[in-house]
């Protein structure tokens, strides 16, 4: 079976049989526009992601800042911002970990807060940060896994997926003892267990030669495109966000301060990369604004 097809041996019937009215209703990908409150309020139990007003405060502490957005399907999007921007707990929030103060998650229709079970199937996450159980062998850790998710044939799909990540050799080694580049392919086989329509992944690259980072790059974008999927990207690779993703949410200080595409961001901070308007923001720079044309100009007043 070719690679562009491997998602397809998948989960239960019930899961496929979702995931197939999902895919007959997928609308062309493309950036989503900003979102008003009474566009995300009307919820479409097709939308992978509708945010509203959401806001997590801890002691005195605002994480996130009453944000508001949504994600259509087969899009990537970039959810950037310095250290204590909001990126992590915002996306512990849309996986149903973290309970928030106010405001509302809904992913494929379902309140996270209340309805986590009903969708979870659905999506999954990737993280470098997040370690699997060391002491378990990589086949063993998928496996418990594929089951969670409710993965129909474990052991079938557990062999499809490590064939086309490339971990077969790994699969009887104890997770613990691997290299870093290593447990990133383990946790992408983890995370595509279940062919999720939603991937949400916070820095997928981090620590990963220049070779690695690459491959896993590409694995995902064939995985969004193949799949349909849509997915949520937190990274500080700016080179890298500006090769996957379609649109970039830029968060300062927990609130949504740009929500653009990324050659939309260059242009408007009038740099020449992702990169410089991300140090711009984190440094507390304006965007840039155009110049007037000297006739536009008043002369300047005389004291007097």
């Amino acid at each position: 079976m070719k690679s562009s097809t491997w998602w397809k041996s998948h989960n239960s019937d019930k899961a496929d049989a979702q995931r197939k009215a999902m895919d007959e209703r997928v609308v062309n990908s493309g950036r989503e526009p900003r979102a008003s409150l009474a566009e995300i309020g009307a919820v479409d139990a097709n939308m992978p992601v509708s945010v509203r007003d959401l806001t997590k405060v801890y002691g005195t502490v605002t994480a996130v800042d009453h944000i508001s957005f949504t994600l259509a399907p087969a899009t990537t999007v970039a959810l950037l911002g310095g250290n204590g921007a909001g990126k992590t707990t915002t996306i512990a929030m849309l996986l149903g970990l973290v309970v928030p103060t106010s405001g509302e998650v809904r992913v494929f229709g379902a309140d996270m807060s209340t309805r986590r079970g009903e969708v979870a199937h659905r999506l999954n996450f990737q993280s470098p940060y997040v370690d699997l159980p060391s002491r378990l062998t990589v086949r063993q850790n998928l496996a418990v896994y594929a089951r969670l998710y409710g993965v129909a044939n474990v052991a079938e799909r557990i062999a499809y997926v490590a064939r086309d990540l490339q971990i077969e050799p790994l699969l009887d080694r104890e997770t613990g003892k691997l290299s870093a580049g290593q447990k990133t392919r383990v946790g992408l086989a983890k995370a595509f267990l279940n062919a999720p329509e939603l991937l949400l992944l916070d820095e997928p690259t981090a620590s990963l030669d220049p070779d690695t980072a690459d491959w896993i790059r590409r694995k995902l974008r064939d995985y969004a495109r193949d799949r349909g999927a849509t997915l949520l990207l937190a990274s500080h690779n700016m080179a890298e966000v500006e090769r996957l993703a379609d649109r970039v949410i830029l968060l300062d200080q927990g609130r949504i301060i740009e929500d653009e595409t990324p050659r939309a961001l260059i242009e408007t901070f009038g740099r020449k990369t992702l990169e410089e308007v991300f140090l711009d923001v984190v440094r507390g720079r304006s965007r840039q604004l155009p110049e007037r044309p000297e006739s536009e100009i008043a002369p300047a007043r005389k004291a007097s």
